[in-house]
């Protein structure tokens, strides 16, 4: 009740007492009620006269709220949007209660007068109280549910007016037919139904099944959800063998058994034998050491029934199984490591001959596996170098038979990372080039991982880094000399230097020549002029004598 509810029973209370001086009705009625705001609600109304009070004539009832009558049937007084529906002479006192609000909330008393006497049902008044949001319908279907069984399953609201019910839709069949009940307390529930049958495939489904109230401006919506669970019998049985394929004899197999059921299914492994089936295990896994081919399957089995695998064939391979080589992975030259080579032993008393192309008087040792097998085996330890990279290992099992030998073999390669080795650098033309030229200068390297490549002049004030990649190009403006440096995660290693030389220009030696060729010309010139001169005078000189 709330602060204000009690202050006005304080106030009223004598007035409500005096009215309960004289009472004389007992009702039956839910108390207290939650009406929905803006919706209506029809409370189911009964009463009995006691204590001297009997009406003989018509009655007149009266509903009082606050010692104040707010409704009657004889006088037209309704103050609030209340109406007793009711027949008084059938001593049906129900009430309607329109356009919910909260100013409905509230307690409420019941007087009867029959024009010679009046009484009060002070012992049970009607509560009222306001609520906003709709009830939540609700779904119901038998427990245990199975497959195969067919049920009816019901979604039902709680209905306050059964003049304006709720609207129920589910994700069931939608033209299921909708009814309207009267309960045994006199409110009124309505409800939707579907009969289904059942199947593994209902598992996990989910019902959902929403109720919408019709109220003032529009409609309320309260929606609930239930999920099926079905049990059913074993479905999609099947079994598996690991190893697949082939198997050598002593070797271990594993035989698998799944089943999809609920409740979960147990497990029983049978073997197809010459003369009828044999049951050689229960549980998913059945594990052995192979002797001989065979044909097995498995049955799924739980409650409600049981479903058996496919036959899976176990086959026995005529030759040995390989032997196993083992080493670590990312190998890397200066690292040593020890290298083994396995093979699966059934007899320990006549174990394999392991042979291979490493050292040859590697010792043998045959070992007791946890599982109780045997497995004989040769180890070496080696120190890895680049020269590794490639290399085939290979290892062979001989195995004693009657009659003879079975021999099997299996090759590993090794893959070795190692530094850069024989580094070198080349030029593009060779020889002398000639100024404003273009040259390519290309590096070379073998290493794992692949190398980096960095290039380096030789300049006069010292080594600069001038590119990077295995080639480079240049324009040539003088000469030089240029390395390359080869790099990985393992080392690092300098090319020799290359000499890049540059031709003196063709046009600058015709013009020496030229040069040259027209002085000597000159000074031949010269010699010849005075030879003549010379030779010339000493016949002049002889002429004038004479």
């Amino acid at each position: 009740m709330s602060t204000l509810e009690m202050l006005l029973s304080l106030v009223f209370l004598p007035s409500i007492l005096a009215v309960c001086e004289r009472p004389g009705v007992s009702l039956t009625l839910p108390t207290p009620i939650e009406a929905l705001s803006g919706s209506c609600f029809q409370v189911p109304c009964r009463f009995i006269e006691h204590n001297g009070f009997n009406s003989t004539g018509a009655r007149e009832g009266v509903w009082i709220k606050h010692g104040k009558d707010i409704y009657t049937t004889a006088h037209g007084i309704n103050k609030y949007p209340i109406e007793i529906t009711g027949d008084l002479d059938k001593f049906n006192c129900s009430t309607l209660l329109s356009d919910v609000n909260t100013n409905l909330a509230g307690k409420y008393f019941l007087r009867l007068d029959n024009k010679q006497s009046t009484a009060t049902a002070c012992a049970h008044p009607l509560w009222v109280t306001v609520r906003d949001s709709p009830w939540s319908p609700s779904i119901n279907l038998p427990s245990d549910l199975k497959e195969h069984q067919s049920v009816i399953v019901t979604c039902s609201a709680f209905t306050p007016c059964p003049h304006s019910p709720p609207k129920l839709t589910w994700n069931l069949q939608q033209d299921s037919l909708r009814q309207t009940e009267e309960n045994t307390d006199g409110t009124f529930t309505t409800k939707i139904q579907e009969t289904i049958t059942l199947s593994d495939t209902h598992d996990g489904y989910n019902i959902s099944c929403s109720a919408r109230y019709p109220v003032i401006g529009g409609n309320k919506t309260a929606e609930t959800k239930v999920t099926l669970s079905v049990s059913y019998a074993p479905r999609n049985t099947s079994a598996s063998i690991r190893p697949s394929g082939l198997v050598s004899a002593g070797r271990r197999v594993e035989l698998s058994c799944s089943s999809r059921a609920k409740p979960p299914p147990r497990f029983t492994w049978f073997r197809k034998c010459e003369h009828g089936t044999t049951n050689v295990s229960v549980g998913p896994v059945y594990s052995f050491a192979v002797t001989k081919g065979g044909e097995y399957y498995c049955v799924a089995t739980n409650g409600l029934g049981n479903q058996r695998s496919p036959d899976i064939y176990l086959r026995i391979k005529e030759t040995p199984g390989s032997p196993s080589i083992d080493l670590p992975s990312d190998l890397k030259e200066h690292q040593s490591v020890t290298v083994t080579c396995s093979a699966f032993t059934p007899c320990p008393h006549s174990p394999p001959k392991l042979t291979w192309n490493l050292q040859q008087d590697s010792l043998r040792q045959t070992e007791k596996n946890t599982d109780g097998t045997f497995t004989t085996k040769i180890q070496e330890t080696i120190t890895l170098s680049d020269t590794h990279d490639g290399y085939n290992i290979r290892c062979s099992a001989k195995y004693p038979v009657i009659g003879g030998i079975k021999t099997a073999e299996t090759e590993e390669t090794l893959s070795v990372s190692y530094a850069p080795r024989n580094t070198f650098a080349s030029i593009s033309p060779s020889g002398l080039v000639s100024a404003g030229s273009r040259v390519e200068l290309s590096c070379f390297s073998r290493a794992k991982p692949p190398p980096s490549f960095t290039w380096f002049w030789k300049s006069k004030h010292g080594e600069v880094d001038v590119s990077v990649g295995p080639a480079y190009n240049l324009s040539v403006t003088e000469k030089g000399e240029y390395y390359c440096v080869a790099s990985n995660n393992l080392g690092s290693q300098t090319s020799s230097v290359i000499h890049l030389n540059i031709e003196e220009s063709r046009v600058s030696i015709y013009s020496t020549m030229t040069i040259v060729g027209l002085v000597m010309l000159c000074g031949a010139v010269i010699i010849f002029e005075c030879w003549l001169r010379f030779s010339k005078k000493p016949a002049e000189d002889t002429n004038e004598a004479e």
